[in-house]
């Protein structure tokens, strides 16, 4: 639903959006209605108390004006509840309305004055009842319109005055060159300046630099180019989230065909491989989870970790120069030595140094497995987040290395700086002094996994036996070629429908597309979409069967925007091939497709117990390829199925399982 427009300017909120919370205001405004008609009959006849007169004024006042918000309520809601989302015709006049309950808001403030006043005056000696319902009403009239004022600053857009940013793609084509490019460029330059605004409040408690100027640019750029092309509101991506979630779950519902489930079989050789893989992640993502140090290990453990941590924490600590960066009372080392079961002089070095670009790590000797472990920590702070949305595409130059590509620009920065450390500073000349036959393993969770595959391809020269777990890594990562160069030595692990796995800006613009389209052909309101999807992704059930205006059409009909779409899409969107005006036809994309690095163990959740206190869950992995992920699944598990510790607990499950199997 394109967003509304008062006053002159357009709003984030769509004129479908009144239904619920009009409903929740019409039912308190009901409810306090009645509550005054009643206190006003019961006491009729007695307001001869001193300041009884101004009393009877408010009250008979207050009983009309709620009258009539109630009366502008009920039809703000009823006109909102008419139409779909891409149809707003019916609800033409719910601007007219709206105006007449904002005005409805003068007299209220007003009464909310007078009522507050007859309360504060010493002089009322009215009964004690009424008092204190005048004073309940003078509350709840403070707090609607305290919450109406916040939900104002809520909806506002800051955009929402430059009707220039919504016009269509034809009506610069009127205009003379040079004036349509600088009324564009400038359009542009201020919705980036709205969004490196929104950015830097954001990280107003980060000390900021240029790397944050730049990056907030960036970043600023890359929301605006994402946003610029559609008119959803929230509510609107609400809705079609709703929906792609339950049209996935019937998809996944149809029994698949015998070609499709032939083509998954894996051969004895690859299950082989998979379980001696699946042993090794099961140990290495222990020091993955580590790197997150004492927040991850109270995570897991919140009744004891305080107690094991504070006994600990003046204890079993390396020399001052093999630790950079602030470790307050040591817990960030001790939980690491809790988590990974080493002693402090398996430590050659620990970093919890992090800037922008610049994440913790830490280098140990790991004697069960022979190996030097370079652990990489995961998105865990602003600068980490800063980090991951720099996702401008960079060149990965390397000499000796043919297959050179695109990579994640942000988290190629990442890996340039722990790069220096190790080869600049001699840590690994350090740690193989000490252990020169042990092999070298660099392993990382989500953002830590991303930056330890673009390590592993610098270090590969120097160490060609290195191998390399990312668990958990970023989409967006690698180019096609460089993907396939890192098959021999890097293993990604994936559980579930894990989002990070699946988030790139191609992936990003898929979603988009598919919001667009499965919202604006829906044939039912917004709000029954919202309240059925609620009611599904808490209590479950059959997946609602919601009609469409893409019922009956084949496949090739889907390829082009239908015309309920190509009213939410204010101009030609990337996400139907389309070029804007300044790109050039061979020019490459400024997002192109990305991939997860090496081979790839898809973990799923193969079945679970309904009952909400039961943990008993049981996995299964296969081998799988980058296509895979090349979609976002909707799911209340994407974001639950990427944290560390639900990793861990799958991969030593599996790990047990293929343990007791050989047992037997």
């Amino acid at each position: 639903m394109p967003g509304l427009v008062l006053f002159g300017r357009r709003w984030a909120i769509g004129s479908d959006d009144f239904v619920l919370p009009g409903a929740f205001e019409l039912f308190v405004r009901l409810v306090w209605w009645i509550g005054i008609l009643v206190l006003y009959t019961v006491r009729k006849g007695q307001f001869n108390c001193p300041g009884g007169g101004l009393l009877h004024s408010y009250l008979l006042g207050l009983i009309i004006l709620l009258a009539s918000i109630i009366c502008a309520l009920s039809a703000l809601v009823y006109i909102s509840m008419q139409g779909t989302i891409s149809n707003p015709g019916p609800r033409k006049s719910l601007p007219k309305i709206l105006y007449t309950r904002l005005l409805l808001y003068f007299p209220e403030f007003i009464w909310a004055i007078v009522g507050a006043v007859w309360v504060s005056d010493n002089s009322v000696q009215c009964e004690k009842t009424v008092i204190n319902g005048v004073i309940g009403t003078v509350i709840a009239s403070w707090i609607i319109i305290i919450f109406t004022i916040i939900g104002v600053v809520i909806v506002f857009d800051p955009l929402g005055g430059k009707k220039t940013f919504y016009l269509p793609d034809g009506v610069s084509h009127n205009l003379e060159s040079s004036q349509s490019g600088q009324l564009l460029y400038n359009v542009k330059s201020s919705a980036t300046r709205v969004w490196e605004k929104r950015i830097r409040l954001l990280c107003c408690c980060i000390v900021q630099d240029d790397d944050h100027r730049v990056a907030f640019t960036s970043i600023a750029e890359l929301f605006r180019s994402y946003f610029s092309d559609t008119d959803l509101v929230p509510s609107d991506i609400a809705a079609g989230l709703i929906l792609l979630h339950q049209e996935q779950d019937k998809m996944e519902n149809c029994p698949k065909e015998p070609e499709e489930v032939l083509c998954h079989s894996p051969s004895s050789l690859m299950t082989d491989d998979l379980d001696v893989e699946l042993e090794n992640a099961a140990h290495y993502m222990l020091f993955a989870a580590a790197a997150y140090g004492w927040p991850y290990y109270v995570y897991t453990n919140p009744y004891t970790a305080l107690c094991k941590l504070n006994g600990d924490c003046c204890r079993n600590r390396p020399t001052d120069s093999d630790i950079t960066g602030s470790d307050r009372h040591n817990f960030h080392f001790g939980s690491i030595l809790k988590i990974t079961g080493l002693q402090y002089r398996d430590f050659i070095h620990i970093s919890f140094h992090n800037k922008i670009y610049e994440i913790p790590f830490f280098v140990a000797l790991d004697h069960k497995k022979e190996a030097i472990v370079v652990a990489v920590r995961g998105t865990l702070s602003f600068e980490d987040i800063l980090t991951d949305l720099s996702a401008d595409c960079e060149d990965l130059t390397l000499e000796e290395v043919l297959e050179n590509g695109f990579v994640h620009k942000g988290i190629t920065q990442a890996a340039n700086y722990i790069y220096r450390k190790l080869i600049n500073d001699g840590i690994l000349n350090q740690a193989f002094t000490i252990a020169p036959e042990y092999k070298l393993v660099i392993v990382g969770h989500s953002l830590g996994g991303g930056t330890a595959s673009i390590l592993a391809i610098m270090l590969r020269n120097s160490f060609p036996t290195l191998r390399c777990y990312a668990f958990s890594p970023p989409g967006g990562l690698l180019s096609k070629s460089l993907a396939d160069y890192t098959k021999h030595f890097i293993v990604s692990v994936i559980v579930g429908k894990d989002l990070v796995a699946r988030l790139s800006m191609p992936n990003m613009e898929d979603l988009k597309r598919r919001i667009v389209r499965i919202v604006a052909n829906c044939n039912r309101p917004k709000y029954q979409i919202l309240l059925r999807g609620c009611w599904y992704e808490v209590f479950g059930g059959d997946p609602d069967d919601f009609p469409t205006e893409l019922d009956g059409r084949n496949q090739d009909a889907l390829t082009q925007p239908l015309l309920a779409e190509e009213s939410l899409m204010v101009h030609r969107s990337p996400s139907y091939n389309a070029l804007e005006e300044e790109s050039h036809l061979n020019s490459p994309p400024q997002y192109p497709h990305l991939y997860l690095p090496g081979k790839i163990i898809h973990i799923v959740e193969e079945c679970s117990s309904r009952r909400l206190c039961s943990s008993d869950i049981k996995y299964t992995a296969r081998w799988s390829n980058e296509t895979v992920f090349s979609s976002i699944l909707i799911s209340p598990k994407m974001i639950t199925d990427h944290m560390p510790d639900v990793v861990l607990k799958a991969l030593n499950s599996l790990s047990q399982e293929h343990g007791s199997c050989l047992s037997c």
